[in-house]
């Protein structure tokens, strides 16, 4: 059992290019490892797009396939976040053009672009141990959560990408192929069309939102590897 415990410490303490390394040798721990560190940003960079748990979890799981089976495309030259991002949303996308026709620009540009810039102020997570809290919590994060789905499909995404995974511009810009100033002006009408319906009393949920932890880390991680046929780390 220490034995087992300290090589989880050994492996947790080394970097994605590493963790690929041993990935390419097939290390259940590795893989696993690699999974559990970037689960939250690529569900909620999928979720961005389709608006649905249940199939961004499954375009999670066809992004692990694929980035596990050609990880010879991976050569470092960026981190491996960026690289599973760029496969999260090629996938993710596909399966919305699929299943409907993206908002027209016309649309988007028709949105009024008066107001204020941020919708809600964006404070750090909190863990609270009151269940009551703990449930009214959940409520007001349901709520977000609702309210960010309605938002046009291109608004929806930079909102993610920047206010709930905290991407700058830049890299916003970078995985959605838009300018800076385009990301800027749809982040601002996301916020705008958002704080037409919300407080700022639901700020302390937004971090909170979408979450992809525990039971849903662990399906994602255990139904990757099932495909991959690789076997499993042993538990402590």
């Amino acid at each position: 059992m220490q034995t087992l415990a300290l090589a989880a410490i050994e492996l947790d303490a080394l970097d994605d290019r590493a963790l690929v390394e041993r990935a390419r040798n097939r290390d259940g721990a590795a893989v696993g490892l690699i999974m559990q560190r970037h689960n939250r940003h690529l569900f909620h960079v999928a979720r961005s797009v389709l608006s649905d748990d249940a199939e961004a979890e499954d375009v999670v799981q066809e992004t692990y396939v694929r980035a596990f089976t050609h990880l010879d495309g991976f050569r470092g030259e960026a981190q491996l976040s960026t690289w599973l991002t760029r496969i999260v949303l090629n996938e993710a996308l596909g399966r919305l053009r699929r299943r409907r026709t993206m908002v027209g620009l016309k649309d988007i540009d028709a949105i009024d672009n008066q107001g204020e810039a941020r919708v809600i102020y964006l404070p750090s997570a909190c863990q609270d141990s009151d269940p009551e809290a703990a449930t009214a919590r959940a409520q007001v994060r349901r709520l977000l959560e609702h309210a960010v789905d309605e938002l046009p499909d291109s608004f929806r995404m930079v909102f993610v990408l920047r206010d709930i995974e905290e991407m700058s511009t830049e890299e916003t810009a970078s995985h959605l192929g838009l300018r800076p100033e385009t990301v800027k002006t749809r982040l601002h009408r996301a916020r705008r069309l958002l704080r037409q319906s919300l407080d700022r009393t639901l700020s302390s949920a937004v971090s909170d939102t979408f979450p992809c932890a525990g039971v849903r880390c662990a399906r994602i991680t255990e139904a990757v590897l099932t495909r991959l046929g690789i076997e499993p780390p042993p538990e402590e």
